[in-house]
């Protein structure tokens, strides 16, 4: 996969391709990337990308100009191009394994009170939000997307680390423990000293249920379960109900 980040500043962007598990994934040759700073595509003296918004208000706009011929330059009418915005698509794990398919993503990092909205029409493939929130950065919320797509691409990750991590089956990942067994007086669950791999891994998938349950229960709605977990919720739901009654806090049915 190639990725393009086209940015006003370069430095921001730079470290994130030159360290840790993306440094390894590019010297590998899975990923390439090209940083372009398209404030070198402005006209003038000054090096202007940026004026006032028509009909008035706060903060400056993008000007289409210097944007465009940046996208230009790098061939951007034939790759998917991804502008990080705060009116964008919720960013999801789903969409992340979409992006994760393409061999060349270009992502537009946004300043001041955003883009000309004639580049976005004209190129932007994909509007995207990674909250509802409001960054002073595009280079962040595009560093976090391509953090979550690029991991996606094969080679960069072994595929069974990624199997039962949070939103891959609509479920949150179960807790993990490491050496020492004993720490602090607390010690790590005795069956994942067992050795019985099925008990561990009945375990596991009970901590995913009631982790869910308790800090994301909307996603299991529709959430693909086995028989045997779709007991554990219905006990785990029972003994939330119980425990809510004791202490006064239960309102439903």
């Amino acid at each position: 996969m190639n990725i393009t980040v086209l940015t006003l500043f370069p430095e921001m962007v730079r470290p994130f391709f030159e360290s840790s598990i993306m440094k390894r994934a590019v010297e590998k040759g899975i990923i390439s990337y090209e940083i372009v700073d398209f404030r070198v595509f402005s006209e003038g003296n000054y090096n202007r990308v940026d004026d006032i918004p028509y009909g008035g208000g706060a903060g400056m706009v993008i000007q289409p100009g210097p944007l465009a011929r940046a996208l230009e330059s790098v061939g951007a009418a034939s790759k998917r191009v991804v502008f990080a915005t705060p009116s964008g698509e919720l960013f999801t794990q789903r969409k992340a394994e979409e992006l994760s398919k393409e061999s060349d993503l270009v992502f537009i990092c946004g300043h001041y009170e955003g883009l000309d909205q004639r580049v976005i029409d004209l190129y932007v493939d994909d509007e995207i939000s990674i909250g509802d929130y409001v960054l002073t950065s595009g280079e962040t919320s595009s560093q976090v997307i391509i953090d979550a797509v690029f991991r996606l691409v094969d080679g960069v990750i072994a595929s069974e680390s990624l199997e039962d991590e949070s939103f891959s089956s609509s479920l949150l990942e179960y807790p993990q423990y490491t050496r020492p067994a004993r720490y602090c007086s607390s010690c790590v669950p005795d069956v994942l000293l067992s050795g019985h791999h099925s008990h561990i891994s009945e375990w596991r998938d009970d901590r995913r249920l009631e982790k869910t349950m308790l800090v994301r229960p909307d996603l299991l709605t529709g959430a693909s379960l086995s028989t045997r977990m779709r007991k554990k919720l219905i006990k785990i739901i029972d003994e939330k109900k119980e425990k809510d009654l004791k202490d006064g806090h239960y309102q439903g049915n």
